[in-house]
């Protein structure tokens, strides 16, 4: 197998490779950080894209390229302080597959900034829902058909949840105190898992660009401002619900002790990191959303926590076969997380739908 450092070489522009690392903590693909001896562009980012979950990545790159260079043109007539990530060439294409058909791409690196993965204030949280509303506006005006469905079925919940009934009666050996609290909490929330494709079919929710995977370690802030200059992790921008995303956003956010805690009894929704969050979304946001996407805010935010944690749940069930684990409780400990904070976020229904209606407010 080839190594990352020679593939790299087919992507790199001008200097000689310094050292090549990995990068990050993504549940799906394999990811590099690759540094040059050049005093400009010095570092980009590699990726080896997961085919068993990408099945088309060259339609993720398709799409990378026509949203990239539309956001990169609208940020240079519009004057925003936002770096959009730049799709490398390998000779003449997008990609490069490797000698066990690998499939290989490479973005530009975004400077001076960093994320997190938690929520480390309330200016931060503000920061991470700006620029959510930021990219979800640069890329409003593209037609949804110039965008392919690269991940067919993704973040639709009654499709996640016709797959764990189907593993979930193929794989019914696992028992324990945990698991059989997970079926029960599926068990409990079927019918409201159709709830933002019923509004969808009704026409009361279109489809749009969407980013897909808002989580607030995609977010890069800027290391001496705190401003938010970039979203990234862009294999899932496709056409679909912006309920997705401000549901995925908030549900990454105000859970402060993070996704991957071993204390998931101990999980909660913070509804004050949740209203400075929903603050920076809407000073972007408002200039797109409609009466009725504000009503459906509340159980967007509910519904994808609990999709989360169903899709977990059921890979654990499956054997591991979607997220990357460290060992053989990791998907079910993630479940429970997930299915605690749709728990936290149920209990604070009054709350969270309080803060929307006040955010809201203030914005108009």
């Amino acid at each position: 197998m080839e190594q990352p450092t020679s593939i790299a070489e087919h992507f790199k522009p001008d200097g000689n490779i310094v050292r090549v690392k990995e990068f990050g903590n993504g549940n799906i693909n394999d990811t590099y950080i690759v540094t040059l001896d050049t005093q400009e562009e010095n570092k980009f980012v590699l990726q080896r894209i997961n085919t068993n979950v990408f099945k088309h990545p060259q339609l993720i790159m398709k799409n990378m390229r026509a949203f990239t260079e539309h956001v990169r043109r609208r940020v240079k007539e519009e004057g925003h302080s936002w770096q959009m990530p730049r799709v490398m060439r390998a000779g003449k294409d997008d990609f490069f597959i490797d000698e066990e058909d690998g499939f290989w791409r490479a973005i530009s690196f975004v400077k001076d900034a960093e994320s997190f993965d938690t929520i480390k204030d309330l200016n931060h949280a503000r920061a991470v829902g700006h620029a959510l509303g930021m990219f979800q506006n640069l890329i409003s005006d593209m037609q949804i058909e110039s965008l392919a469905d690269t991940l067919e079925g993704f973040h639709v919940t009654p499709r996640y949840l016709a797959h764990f009934d189907l593993v979930s009666s193929q794989n019914g050996a696992h028992t324990s105190r945990e698991v059989d609290h997970c079926f029960k909490f599926v068990e409990e929330r079927r019918a409201f898992a159709h709830v933002l494709e019923n509004a969808h079919s009704e026409g009361l929710l279109p489809h749009r660009p969407i980013h897909g995977d808002p989580k607030v370690n995609n977010v890069m802030i800027d290391n001496e401002t705190g401003v938010a200059v970039s979203i990234v992790d862009l294999d899932t921008v496709k056409p679909g619900l912006v309920h997705y995303d401000i549901g995925d956003c908030l549900r990454s956010g105000c859970n402060p002790l993070g996704e991957e805690t071993e204390d998931w009894e101990a999980v909660h929704f913070d509804p004050e990191i949740g209203a400075a969050i929903l603050e920076g979304y809407l000073t972007q946001a408002r200039l797109f959303l409609t009466e009725a996407d504000y009503a459906y805010m509340f159980d967007a935010i509910r519904l994808i926590s609990f999709e989360l944690g169903l899709r977990f749940f059921t890979d654990y069930l499956a054997g591991d076969v979607y997220f990357k684990v460290k060992h053989s409780q990791h998907n079910l400990l993630r479940a429970l997380v997930q299915f605690k904070l749709t728990e936290s976020i149920e209990a604070h229904e009054a709350d969270i739908r309080n803060i929307i209606a006040k955010t809201v407010e203030l914005e108009n």
